[in-house]
């Protein structure tokens, strides 16, 4: 599959690079980022995949978060996507920050006008990954994933639906337990209809307690000023007692003073490559 390079920037002694392609899951066209660090002149080196919150493209990542030293210095390869499809023409899809453009939610939708398009599950775990492993200096048996708000709701269910896909997985204020906060009831709702059985499939709380898999370090950081946290939005309490009872160890971190923001996300991002370097390069 043809790709087209957008940009490439040097930095850290790697490049920063973004490209265009068809994507045949979302049948539009997507840009991706990947850092490719100094290491990968080389060897092929681990993947870590990053996925962005609502209304984010594949920008917000690779310009605010500081991410690029710590990867540079533990050769790994981040791959940063868009959150939805692009240009669908879906009417509706521009009418709200929250649902359509921006707001893929990570699932893939099985409701019209949607169905077509919204299939960024799949497209995260299948399709990006094959381009990523085909055309990249990457191992594809050494690959993570993290994100934030949407995308940190995104990476766990990743990680959940898919044990031993992903050597470790980590969050930043990730949207938890989306079936009961306003923003997931509106998003699944939309993409996934009116049966609420169909929801838990996509809900990182609901995944744990059924999850059966290979031994998952899960670390989250959440900032105690996040409005998003006080509006009820994020939920992380009820994944934190699911993890409890399945015995599956989270580092949860709340972090005094600290918002939603990209500010926040640059504060603890070299925690969390170092936590993902730690599984990724053992």
């Amino acid at each position: 599959m043809a790709l087209k390079q957008i940009s490439s920037n040097k930095c850290f002694g790697g490049l920063q690079k973004v490209f265009e392609h068809d994507s045949v899951e979302l049948n539009c066209k997507m840009k991706f980022a990947v850092y490719l660090p100094p290491k990968a002149e080389t060897v092929k080196c681990p993947a870590l995949y990053w996925l962005s919150g609502l209304t984010c493209t594949e920008q917000n990542f690779i310009s605010k978060s500081g991410y690029h030293q710590a990867a540079s210095e533990h050769g790994l390869v981040v791959i940063a996507p868009d959150t939805s499809p692009r240009g669908c023409n879906i009417e509706g899809e521009d009418e709200s920050w929250d649902f359509g453009t921006g707001a893929g939610f990570y699932v893939d939708a099985t409701e019209d006008p949607w169905k077509t398009n919204y299939r960024m599950y799949s497209y995260v775990t299948e399709e990006l990954p094959q381009l990523i492993n085909a055309n990249f200096p990457v191992d594809p048996q050494r690959t993570s994933i993290f994100g934030h708000s949407m995308g940190g709701h995104g990476a766990l269910i990743c990680a959940l639906k898919n044990p031993g896909k992903y050597k470790s997985v980590s969050a930043f204020a990730p949207i938890c337990n989306p079936v009961l906060c306003p923003w997931g009831k509106k998003a699944f709702s939309g993409y996934l209809g009116a049966d609420q059985s169909k929801w838990k499939a996509y809900d990182a709380t609901h995944l744990v307690k059924s999850y059966p898999g290979s031994q998952l370090d899960i670390l989250i950081d959440q900032g105690k000023d996040d409005q998003f946290l006080l509006d009820g939005q994020l939920l992380p309490d009820n994944f934190i007692a699911a993890c409890t009872e399945k015995k599956i160890p989270v580092v949860f971190r709340l972090q005094e003073g600290y918002d939603h923001s990209y500010y926040f996300i640059a504060t603890f991002i070299t925690d969390h490559i170092r936590h993902h370097a730690k599984y990724l390069n053992a």
